[in-house]
């Protein structure tokens, strides 16, 4: 099981998709399909096969919660991304997703910095890449991501591309 890191209640985790226990990990399944399939109705299947690519590492804060208790477990996942290699040597941050009652707490920004941290001890100078919904390209680039390219739909969304270099964020 991934070795948690804690503050009070909130409890963060990193670990591949072969590492976690099943029940978290249909937890996280469950915040990812929440967030993108019903809340926000993307278009796109978010279970795309790089969550098992060995090169991929999921990072979630887990809370206390109804559905960890249902589930036998003590907290429950309310901030989730997952960190992948590129084939090109870059990082790639994806699937970023903040439950609804958990947000504007600062979990999304939190995951994002340990999202970061993880990235930079995988390649301290590869390039870090995040496809933003267009919305929250301010909130990115709070976090040094720099916007490099014209808006696109994704899934129904529009998003942004943008890029933290080394030595930034």
């Amino acid at each position: 099981m991934p070795e948690p890191v804690t503050d009070s209640d909130e409890v963060l985790r990193r670990a591949p998709v072969a590492e976690i226990d099943p029940r978290t990990l249909y937890l996280l399944a469950k915040l990812r399909q929440d967030v993108f399939a019903l809340e926000q109705g993307a278009t796109d299947p978010d279970l795309d096969g790089r969550d098992l690519d060995p090169t991929t590492t999921l990072v979630w804060f887990e809370v206390p919660g109804a559905e960890a208790t249902a589930a036998g477990l003590q907290r429950e996942p309310a901030a989730h991304t997952r960190v992948l290699r590129e084939a090109d040597g870059t990082v790639r941050i994806g699937r970023v997703a903040v439950r609804a009652a958990d947000r504007r707490r600062g979990l999304g920004g939190r995951v994002m910095r340990a999202s970061i941290d993880l990235a930079r001890a995988l390649d301290e100078q590869a390039e870090i890449h995040v496809d933003a919904q267009a919305y929250l390209e301010q909130w990115y680039q709070g976090l040094g991501f720099e916007t490099v390219g014209a808006p696109f739909d994704e899934a129904g969304i529009e998003h942004v591309p943008m890029l933290l270099r080394p030595g930034r964020g």
